[in-house]
């Protein structure tokens, strides 16, 4: 008997934002490699690019993700 369980059909009101079709579905019809989510309603399923976007800017923006102390002019990559 397998450990998991194979879901092919998503929960009612799961949705997804599928990034090799560039679209909104109820369920996971995609592989998860290629899908954002589960989210609570299509509406923000479809803002998932923007999120990622907004996501990225604040950790490119937080400090105490980088090495370097704020203000010194480095980016915390090696020299």
């Amino acid at each position: 008997m397998p450990l998991f369980k194979k879901r092919t059909a998503g929960k009612p009101g799961e949705w997804y934002y599928c990034l090799q079709h560039q679209k909104v579905e109820e369920g996971p019809e995609c592989p998860a490699k290629d899908r954002f989510g589960p989210y609570t309603s299509p509406q923000e399923a479809a803002r998932a690019m923007e999120t990622a976007r907004e996501r990225n800017l604040q950790w490119e923006n937080d400090p105490r993700w980088h090495d370097a102390p704020a203000g010194d002019g480095r980016d915390g990559e090696g020299s």
